[in-house]
């Protein structure tokens, strides 16, 4: 892909800060191209000599199912990176795991990428014999499928608010089915509201809670009418994404919970600097102002913009 020599600095500031790695799955996947990583460090690996296993068959599973009714040229797979760290092991082969789901999209017009999705869930307890296959029902709960099922359609859901409004639904639908399918086993960590909502239960609840619509909205004014367009038309594009901060600006003041925000600025705090760093000073303050308000945990980052 041709990528234009004009406005070449955003470009530039996207690959050097924010390019992830493109990782190729076999060709006959469907939707999503899927690494995954697995870490058995933290326990005794010799004792489940099998566990590499593990890591082919979530691969496989991830590569080789239709999670959608569309149809998706091979360069318009998501990209997802799904990194496993096995933190305690029991002698009835149970395990918990921290899992790290990072996801991205294409910048049209240019060959860099944006990062969409970077959630980290420390409450992935599961059980895992040699031998076992991952079996799909969405129907019934099950301790590996159901997770990874439930974190596909977040990537999903993210990926598509970014090219049409709210068209992460159906997706979002889905996700939260298997919330209710989860919570009706009982017992299962990461799905309920007790303790922290930091959770599965909490970001699903979020989302689909129509008091954060106005952050999925800015979603897509943010990837679709912003990086989007921004080697076209590169001032209007910072409106948009001005636009955008607004409308986050508006839904965190009507709103009490923080994660959804905190997981977009973790992903994308230096993109949002990027996006500003040669535009005029007036409008560098006036994205910096919005940045530091909407998140002053990373204000080192937005100082770049004065």
């Amino acid at each position: 892909m041709y990528k234009p020599a004009s406005h070449s600095f955003f470009v530039y500031a996207i690959f050097l800060l924010l390019l992830i790695p493109a990782y190729f799955a076999p060709a006959h996947g469907q939707e999503i191209r899927a690494r995954v990583d697995l870490n058995t460090s933290q326990i005794s690996s010799s004792d489940y000599d099998y566990l590499n296993e593990l890591r082919t068959l979530i691969e496989e599973y991830v590569n080789e199912t239709r999670w959608t009714e569309d149809s998706y040229l091979e360069d318009e797979r998501i990209e997802v990176d799904i990194r496993i760290t096995l933190t305690n092991a029991d002698n009835n082969a149970n395990f918990d795991a921290n899992l790290i789901i990072q996801s991205s999209r294409p910048i049209y017009n240019t060959l860099a990428k944006t990062p969409l999705v970077l959630i980290s869930d420390n409450a992935w307890r599961f059980n895992f014999t040699r031998n076992r296959n991952i079996l799909r029902d969405d129907f019934q709960y099950d301790d590996i499928a159901s997770v990874i099922d439930f974190y596909i359609f977040i990537v999903l859901a993210y990926d598509y608010d970014t090219f049409s409004e709210l068209g992460g639904n159906p997706h979002l639908r889905r996700a939260e089915n298997i919330l209710n399918v989860a919570q009706s086993t009982g017992g299962a960590s990461g799905w309920t509201s007790i303790g922290t909502r930091r959770n599965r239960h909490g970001l699903i609840t979020q989302l689909n809670n129509p008091n954060y619509e106005g952050f999925r909205r800015a979603l897509y004014k943010y990837h679709r009418l912003g990086l989007d367009q921004f080697t076209l038309n590169p001032d209007r594009a910072r409106q948009n994404i001005l636009e955008a901060f607004n409308l986050l600006q508006e839904t965190r003041r009507q709103t009490t919970e923080r994660y959804l925000f905190d997981l977009l600025f973790s992903a994308k705090n230096r993109e949002f600097t990027a996006a500003f760093l040669d535009a005029e000073l007036s409008t560098r303050l006036e994205a910096f102002n919005l940045l530091t308000e909407l998140d002053p945990s990373h204000i080192s980052e937005y100082e770049k913009l004065q």
